[in-house]
């Protein structure tokens, strides 16, 4: 296999109509920012590019990645993702904007053996209405507390590489003929980081109402590719709460099943509520 290399693209903001208007330029700018964010999980699929470029189906079923989002991405912003230690197995990236603006680093490792997977809990799931942000307890400290004490609710999930309309994430670039061609819609089709990551992201926002709310970390290990049309369950427990500068953080242990095989296991980091304006 080749080794991993840099790599330069044009961010996309595929979420600009999302219930977390944070990807919005209006309560974005409200919230002291330039513009709408690119989502955490797009710029995480940055980081993890080159790995999919050089190692293909090998890291979709054996990879793992700890990113760390620390400045926006904006829509339209050239970026380049700059890799360091790397080897045969691993490297280290550094994602910088057209500006020079380092917003995000990550640890991409192809692992020799995988971790024991976690054992699905079989969770109650979400209703559809839940699903659609409707009925949805807002997110205060008080009903963080009780997700964390009582459980949360399962999410059911479908990856199909054709569904464009509901799911924004079926690429990361706007460019679509820009993706690896294990990702592409006319290759393989196989889910991408974005959308993997993804799902970290709407199982917390079906639990509990969020807007706006940042993405800020992910600790991810795949264990299996997920194939276009793969049905998934998504489970997931709160494993700390705390406040830093005003802001609510939320850590989340997430674990994504097809069937009852595990295909990702990740922690979110996340602020679930920002600062008042």
């Amino acid at each position: 296999m080749p080794d991993p290399i840099n790599w330069q693209a044009t961010a996309f903001n595929q979420s600009t109509d999302s219930s977390n208007q944070i990807h919005s330029d209006e309560i974005a700018r409200a919230y002291g920012f330039r513009g709408g964010l690119v989502p955490g999980v797009t710029v995480s699929s940055y980081l993890i590019h080159p790995a999919v470029e050089a190692w293909g189906a090998d890291w979709l079923s054996r990879g793992s990645a700890s990113i760390v989002v620390r400045k926006p991405l904006y829509d339209g912003f050239k970026f380049e993702v700059e890799l360091t230690e790397v080897t045969a197995k691993s490297y280290r990236a550094t994602l910088t904007d057209q500006e020079g603006t380092q917003c995000a680093v990550g640890h991409i490792q192809l692992k020799d053996a995988l971790p024991a997977p976690p054992k699905k809990r079989g969770d109650a799931m979400l209703t559809e209405a839940m699903g659609r942000g409707e009925d949805i307890p807002a997110a205060t400290r008080e009903e963080m507390d009780r997700l964390k004490v009582k459980g949360m609710f399962a999410l059911p999930a479908r990856w199909n590489v054709e569904d464009t309309t509901h799911n924004k994430m079926v690429t990361y670039l706007k460019d679509v003929s820009a993706m690896p061609a294990i990702h592409s819609f006319d290759g393989k089709g196989y889910a991408n980081a974005a959308f993997m990551l993804g799902l970290t992201n709407w199982v917390l926002a079906g639990n509990a109402y969020m807007n706006p709310w940042i993405h800020l970390q992910t600790d991810s290990q795949f264990y299996a590719i997920v194939k276009n049309d793969a049905n998934l369950i998504v489970e997931c427990n709160i494993t700390d709460l705390y406040e830093k500068k005003g802001h609510e953080f939320v850590d989340l242990k997430v674990d994504v099943y097809q069937d009852d095989s595990m295909v990702m296991s990740a922690n979110l980091r996340a602020i679930y509520r920002l600062r008042g304006i």
